[in-house]
């Protein structure tokens, strides 16, 4: 069982690794490497408060996230070979063009219908991050958990028109401060007066 400042050090350097996932060529596993970080640190902070309801939201957001990426993956690819008639290609077909217009919206549809499967998880996924940092927000007395979980709920629901990504990006700087902010011991509530 890991302590406090066990989980503030692996969830700072978890969410700036995190953040790198935008470097070229190796930023991924820099990025999964953030991610594994970060949910030992919320595990670690589920233990040390006592509430296990931090750690489970936590953990279906993560799930939720690879099930929308294999779903999302899985769909385009099946589109694609549709789309493509890819056996045909192999035994010496004909490439297909794409001078129909119902040929352009069969590709449109092709990488949308992915793209929306994705989006929807993870939007979802960010509900459940919700919960998990309000919880953590308010057993360590920490609101930016709280506003870091908020702006990435609205950053994953603009998405879709791409500026969702930047408000991420901030969310995420916000979650790296929050991590670094956790404190030592756990606080102790306070006595009503």
């Amino acid at each position: 069982m890991g302590s406090l400042s066990q989980a503030k050090t692996l969830g700072g350097v978890g969410s700036i690794l995190a953040i790198l996932t935008v470097v070229p060529q190796v930023g991924w596993i820099i990025g999964i490497v953030g991610f594994i970080l970060v949910f030992i640190a919320i595990k670690y902070i589920s233990d040390a408060v006592g509430d296990k309801s931090i750690f489970d939201n936590y953990l279906i957001a993560f799930v939720l996230v690879i099930i929308g990426l294999v779903i999302g993956g899985v769909t385009l690819l099946v589109s694609i070979f549709s789309l493509f008639d890819i056996p045909s290609l192999i035994t010496g077909g004909s490439p297909p063009t794409f001078e129909d217009p119902a040929s352009i919206f069969q590709i449109i549809q092709a990488v949308l219908i992915p793209l929306l499967l994705v989006w929807v998880f993870g939007v979802v996924s960010a509900i459940f991050v919700r919960k998990s940092f309000n919880s953590v927000a308010s057993s360590l007395n920490i609101g930016l958990f709280s506003t870091a979980a908020l702006i990435n709920l609205i950053g994953s629901v603009l998405t879709v028109i791409l500026i969702g990504f930047i408000i991420i990006f901030i969310a995420d700087i916000i979650q790296i401060i929050a991590f670094f902010s956790i404190p030592e011991q756990t606080p102790q509530p306070q006595q009503p007066s």
